[in-house]
């Protein structure tokens, strides 16, 4: 301890006598302490101000950036006013973003050039610079590195080079260059870029490699004279990595895209590709975002399918939405394919929830105060089978057009009022399988009146309504006429009650709420059958639906109904979160007289419905069960039932599973998982940010298994199911994926997909993450998108 004070003392003094030598500009003197006040400064203008503090204050100047502060600290520092300084041994110098390390520094105040040698490190905005030698035009950032190793902030990536020429603070130029996101610290790391030459650009974020190979584990995958990689996420044009795939319809598929970024709200990518058994395709893609309006477009043709007989095929799509002038906004849908196997041979190309209904629509709405008023045109194209045992019968009718307009406002003593008028011309679409059906036109009026009555723990809502429907029909209906019309009220009369109070359960404190609901319509019985049903459908028989008032959901049909449905839900919530931990619920209904107009035309006299319950919990840590079921108390037999329950202990781990009965019609169990089965992630389960474990390539990293399946025990058969790999070791991710889609009862299309991720630097193959995320459920991505930060303050 003694020894260092000493040492500590004498560098002190030492200082201190060499900073009085410069001021004084004579020979040194015994060492006396000194003041900015009492340094001298030379006559002729003002010169750098030397402080005991080892702090360099730069002369005022015209430029702003000239008056960054200079600070330098180091074991020795010896100087000239107004023109150099020289430090040696662990030499600190700082201005603005530039920090510099090394064993030995000298500064030139006029030049504003900082030479560096030994164990330099120079850093700025948190891209890092390590070598022998360095020499820098401090404000300019302009000089050169020899034999630098770099790091990149916003790629956390970087490598070594023979020398780097700084051209100015955005960019620069490394000779005999290596990029790569693996440890610095590996001398043969899994996947590196080499180049003659390396220009980066961080004014545009990019990088441009000349003479560019890249290998993965020694193996070149890729070459060329001229390379541009990124060095953030931003968008710029060039061609994007390849792709490739394989799937039982197309065989080995490969693609090359070119990604022109138009400008920054507008921008095309187009893909060249080639298929083993089906020939050349083209792909192109335009987007484009203004304050008023956006929209996309896609275009797949194939002109000559070799496994399609040689037909050309294709497929488009275009999306558009905005504000058109009078404050009409308008939006459009078209989606179209060239065949009916289409869905089969490309699924997802269609990027439709309805792969065989593929709807394409016209949309504009004004509102006008409490009113809005609305115009639409509404097509479909139908994707039927061979098979008549799988085709979709019937279609849903294309509106041509469906004109209207609604009406919603409280109205004085808290009256609820609301209206909708429209008008639908209703067609059959272009469909060779379709029988001969109706067609005809439709006007009809929705109305109703409430006056809700709402307390903290009570609400009481009465209502009146109607449901009015004219028609006039292109083929006679069963009575000969052309034309008929309806009007059917309907009053109903909703209750509902939240009762609660504060409740522990395994030491923990919960609000615990009762909550029971009692819902009375009456709806007399109007003879429908005779009518045309162009937009009417049963609605599913759940815990929302039992609530409302008809059992359909259009216009067409009405359901005659005196009933009365009690329900009762329970549920724990945390009182600082208001997180539900458990919910238990029962409904069932009560007709006080038969209901004629039912879903399959039977008319209903069973009195008691049946009884649907209700569960869910997360009360087990890590875990969640939920559990739905429909019993028929006369058959005292589940008719349906939901159960399933997630085990998710932690990051990038998730197990699910769900089984789903339909008495007489289907039983399916679905598992689901996402779980590391080599490896671990670093420490706190996802490590720093939630990211997982940085193998470093060899062998360190984790291997994840994800997927999910589904099984019928009904046909004992898969039906769609999804299985992969995901490797990930650091400065590398690979993914293994296959995934099998059933396409008929003893048809399925599989599919594999193969990608490499670069990290920092590329993915390479066919993307299974939309894949992945779509359908596992709790699955998440091993790499969040990155964010550009400074590691650290210039001045701190």
């Amino acid at each position: 301890m003694r020894d260092r004070l000493c040492q500590a003392v004498r560098l002190r003094i030492l200082s201190i006598a060499v900073l009085a030598v410069l001021a004084g500009g004579a020979a040194a003197q015994a060492p006396t302490p000194t003041t900015a006040a009492s340094a001298p400064r030379a006559a002729s203008a003002p010169g750098i101000e030397l402080r005991n503090s080892t702090a360099l204050q730069p002369p005022p100047h015209g430029d702003a950036g000239k008056q960054l502060p200079i600070i330098l600290q180091a074991r020795e520092l010896r100087g000239r006013p107004d023109l150099d300084a020289e430090a040696v041994g662990d030499v600190e110098f700082r201005r603005g973003a530039v920090v510099i390390h090394s064993d030995r520094l000298t500064y030139d105040q006029a030049e504003d050039l900082a030479r560096a040698t030994g164990n330099v490190v120079v850093s700025r905005e948190g891209n890092v610079f390590f070598g022998p030698e360095a020499q820098l035009r401090v404000e300019r950032f302009e000089g050169f590195f020899r034999s630098p190793t770099y790091r990149f902030a916003r790629t956390d990536a970087g490598g070594k080079a023979s020398r780097i020429e700084f051209v100015d603070d955005q960019r620069a130029i490394a000779f005999d260059a290596t990029y790569s996101s693996c440890s610095p610290d590996d001398p043969d790391p899994p996947w590196i870029l080499k180049a003659g030459r390396i220009d980066t650009d961080n004014e545009t974020s990019t990088g441009i490699a000349h003479d560019a190979v890249l290998r993965f584990y020694g193996v070149p995958i890729l070459a060329s004279p001229v390379l541009s990689f990124p060095l953030n996420d931003e968008r710029r044009s060039g061609f994007l990595p390849p792709s490739f795939g394989l799937d039982s319809r197309s065989g080995l598929q490969f693609g090359i895209p070119y990604y022109w970024n138009i400008a920054p709200n507008r921008d095309a990518t187009f893909t060249v590709l080639e298929s083993t058994r089906r020939g050349p395709a083209v792909e192109a893609e335009f987007r484009y975002l203004q304050p008023g309006y956006a929209g996309e477009a896609d275009l797949r043709v194939l002109p000559n399918d070799r496994a399609y007989d040689g037909h050309s095929r294709h497929a488009y799509r275009f999306l558009h939405e905005g504000l058109l002038p009078g404050n009409v906004f308008a939006q459009a849908r078209v989606l179209r394919v060239s065949d009916d196997d289409y869905w089969k041979d490309f699924p997802g190309d269609t990027r439709s929830p309805t792969p065989r209904l593929l709807q394409s629509d016209l949309q504009l709405n004004r509102p006008f105060g409490d009113w809005s008023t609305y115009a639409r045109v509404q097509r479909w194209q139908v994707l039927q089978t061979v098979d008549p045992t799988t085709r979709i019968d019937p279609p849903p009718y294309e509106r041509l057009p469906q004109i209207g307009t609604r009406y919603a406002a409280p109205w004085l003593g808290g009256v609820d009022v609301s209206f909708e008028g429209e008008f639908n011309r209703f067609a059959n679409p272009d469909d060779h399988y379709l029988a001969p059906r109706q067609t005809g036109d439709r006007f009809h009026a929705l109305g109703s009146i409430s006056r809700p009555f709402y307390t903290p723990g009570w609400t009481l809502v009465p209502k009146i309504s109607f449901n009015a429907a004219s028609y006039s029909v292109d083929q006679p209906l069963a009575d000969g006429r052309h034309s008929a019309s309806r009007v059917i009220p309907t009053v109903s009369l909703d209750s509902a009650w939240a009762l609660e109070r504060d409740t522990s359960l395994f030491g923990k404190a919960f609000r615990e709420t009762l909550e029971p609901r009692l819902f009375y319509v009456n709806t007399p019985f109007r003879h429908q059958a005779d009518l045309p049903n162009f937009d009417a459908a049963p609605k599913d028989f759940n815990f929302d639906s039992i609530f409302t008032e008809n059992l359909f959901s259009g216009v067409d049909r009405v359901s005659d109904s005196h009933q009365l449905t009690a329900g009762l839900t329970s549920r724990l919530v945390d009182p600082q979160t208001g997180v539900e931990a458990l919910r238990l619920g029962i409904m069932q209904r009560y007709l006080f007289r038969d209901q004629l107009v039912t879903p399959d035309g039977t008319p209903q006299t069973q009195r008691w419905s049946d009884i649907l319950v209700l569960g869910s919990t997360s009360l087990v840590p890590n875990w969640t069960f939920d559990a739905q079921a429909q019993y028929n108390p006369d058959t005292r037999r589940i008719a349906r039932s939901l159960a399933g329950f997630r085990y998710s202990p932690g990051p990038y781990r998730t197990i699910n599973m769900n089984y789903r009965l339909t008495r007489g019609l289907s039983e399916q169990v679905e598992v689901g998982w996402q779980w590391p089965v080599y490896g671990r992630p670093r420490a706190g389960e996802g490590g720093e940010g939630g990211q997982p474990s940085s193998g470093g390539g060899k062998c360190g990293g984790t291997l994840y298994t994800v997927g999910r399946v589904n099984y019928s025990t009904r046909d004992s058969r898969l039906t769609d199911s999804l299985v992969g790999l995901e490797y990930d070791a650091g400065c590398w991710i690979g993914r293994l994926v296959v995934e099998r889609l059933s396409t008929g009862r003893s048809e399925a299309t599989t599919r594999l997909l193969v990608q490499l991720e670069l990290v920092g630097l590329s993915r390479i193959g066919a993307n299974p993450l939309r894949v992945l995320k779509d359908n596992v459920p709790g699955y998440q991505l091993l790499r969040d998108e990155r964010t550009t930060s400074t590691p650290f303050n210039p001045y701190d």
